[in-house]
């Protein structure tokens, strides 16, 4: 691998660390990913041993250095504020499933089918036509959302809602924030 793609590699990795920390910090997480940032460092140290000719890649790995740094920094002083009963609580579990597809039905990790009939449900609930998709495809649809957020944001879990606009009933979707919460 030429030293131009480890530090690719190296910049697609501090992205994932982050993510990491961010699920981690929002509760999907149960410890936090101490095994790539490890990964990420003896990487780092590779490649700062490595005689590395061009301006641009001294640079570049500056860069993700010091991102890095940045990153380990922020996160360092989240996780004491954390230990230290500071800052933002911790992300409460919710007792039991919400099923109410107007006031909105929360989803994270395995989608629960409970929630995905009450939501298709609602969806279907006054229109009076028979439905333009089944059970299964509605699931997956929701999965693809549920992933697409979660790259995006980093959040763990998402609220689905059912509304109204314009006379016709909409799924609206987004990520749930451990702000959101409290």
């Amino acid at each position: 691998m030429s030293i131009s793609q480890r530090i690719d590699r190296l910049d697609r990795l501090i992205q994932q660390l982050r993510v990491e920390y961010e699920r981690f910090f929002n509760g999907a997480l149960e410890l936090p990913p101490e095994q790539l940032r490890t990964e990420i460092q003896a990487e780092l140290r590779s490649l700062r041993s490595a005689n590395l000719k061009g301006v641009e890649d001294n640079f570049r790995l500056g860069n993700l250095e010091a991102k890095l740094n940045t990153y380990s920094e922020h996160y360092g002083r989240r996780i004491r504020n954390q230990e230290e009963g500071r800052g933002p609580a911790t992300v409460r579990r919710e007792t039991g499933p919400r099923h109410d597809p107007e006031h909105g039905v929360v989803m994270g990790g395995a989608v629960d089918q409970d929630a995905v009939a009450a939501l298709y449900q609602g969806l279907h609930r006054t229109t009076g036509a028979r439905p333009q998709f089944d059970m299964d495809t509605f699931r997956s649809y929701l999965d693809r959302q549920i992933d697409s957020i979660r790259q995006k944001t980093g959040c763990e879990r998402v609220v689905f809602r059912v509304s109204e606009e314009q006379g016709k009933l909409k799924l609206k979707a987004r990520p749930v924030r451990e702000t959101d919460l409290d």
